[in-house]
């Protein structure tokens, strides 16, 4: 099938009835040849209760349904409603689309395909929700370093994610743990189509969702847990998926008429100050690498507001290594995690 096509081939598999609940949620997991999914769904599927009426929806974002079949015997085995979803085009974004065009519940729920969920995950999601009124609720993402990561990794905790305030607010959001209320006019947002090779996709729709008066909350105790592979723990991988970062947010600057000399000025003395910081801490690991990473972030929101053209993360066939990162359809490889990183650029420095 050629690259470009995208077109969307659908099909639905009923596990098993399910009984009436309160509350409809349809949880979306975007995949890539990962056979951790499986692990993924089962964790879940431990989150089906009496008060909620689930249903998972997976889109596969290879140029061959390889997800249907485990995909199928999930719902097979757990009695889950399941709608499996192909988007051939290897684009993230249009994996994403894929998933809110199919889903027709109360609330959508996002999770990566290489993250499992807490056990309570979605009842704490949903409580927030109905707490604070809000149209998105974050969860945070707990970083699981293997043996082999560096001691300053670890103890810095760089992989893990929660959202970032700005003033008090969160201005955006990310889909590695998150929960969306449908209703208009944010269920009408689809995610741009053109940042879908590059990544930054879910910060940029949640900037837009803010930017219409969308309210977005924090529950803590929503906890994803993702395991950190070799190709993650390592220096030049944080860098990378920082100045992605940074360039995102530049170009949401630029899109949304806040950037100018003034904005680019700042970034770059942020980026020269963080970099001298990392120098004059070189004999303490940990705060100096987070020096240079946060100076590496302003450093992309420089590039993003000269219109620096984005590396591709997605798109590239056959390709499961790009850029020493796994091509993945799941929201991580580094655009997951963008939207906290991007908001601190503005929030401090």
């Amino acid at each position: 099938m050629p690259d470009g096509d995208n077109r969307v081939y659908a099909s639905e598999r009923e596990g098993g009835a399910t009984q009436p609940a309160r509350t409809r949620v349809d949880v979306c997991v975007c995949t890539f040849r990962r056979p951790y999914l499986a692990k993924t769904l089962r964790s879940i599927a431990a989150n089906a209760g009496p008060r909620v009426d689930l249903r998972v929806v997976v889109a596969d974002n290879d140029t061959v349904p390889s997800a249907r079949q485990l995909t199928e015997a999930f719902a097979d085995e757990t009695g889950i409603p399941v709608r499996y979803v192909h988007a051939p085009a290897t684009n993230i974004s249009l994996a994403r689309n894929s998933c809110l065009d199919a889903a027709s519940a109360d609330f959508v729920a996002f999770v990566d395909d290489d993250e499992h969920v807490s056990p309570h995950w979605l009842d704490a999601l949903l409580r927030t929700a109905i707490v604070t009124s809000a149209d998105v609720v974050l969860g945070p993402v707990t970083a699981v370093y293997g043996a082999d990561a560096p001691k300053w990794m670890c103890e810095g905790d760089f992989h893990s994610t929660s959202p970032a305030y700005v003033n008090g607010v969160i201005q955006t959001g990310y889909t590695c743990n998150v929960l969306m209320r449908r209703r208009e006019p944010f269920s009408s947002l689809r995610f741009d189509l053109s940042l879908g090779r590059s990544g930054g996709e879910d910060t940029e729709y949640f900037y837009r969702l803010h930017d219409l008066g969308g309210r977005i909350a924090f529950a803590p105790d929503a906890t994803v847990y993702e395991p950190v592979p070799a190709e993650r723990a390592r220096l030049v991988w944080l860098m990378r998926r920082r100045l992605r970062s940074g360039q995102t947010y530049g170009m949401w600057l630029v899109r949304s008429s806040r950037s100018g000399w003034g904005a680019l000025a700042l970034a770059s003395a942020k980026s020269g100050y963080c970099l001298v910081m990392a120098t004059l801490n070189i004999l303490f690991p940990v705060r100096s690498r987070r020096y240079l990473l946060r100076g590496t972030l302003h450093l992309g929101v420089v590039r993003g507001l000269l219109r620096a053209r984005q590396a591709s993360l997605y798109g590239g066939v056959g390709n499961q290594l790009l850029n020493g990162e796994r091509a993945s359809s799941g929201s991580e490889d580094a655009a997951g995690r963008e939207p906290a990183d991007a908001a601190r650029a503005n929030a401090r420095t």
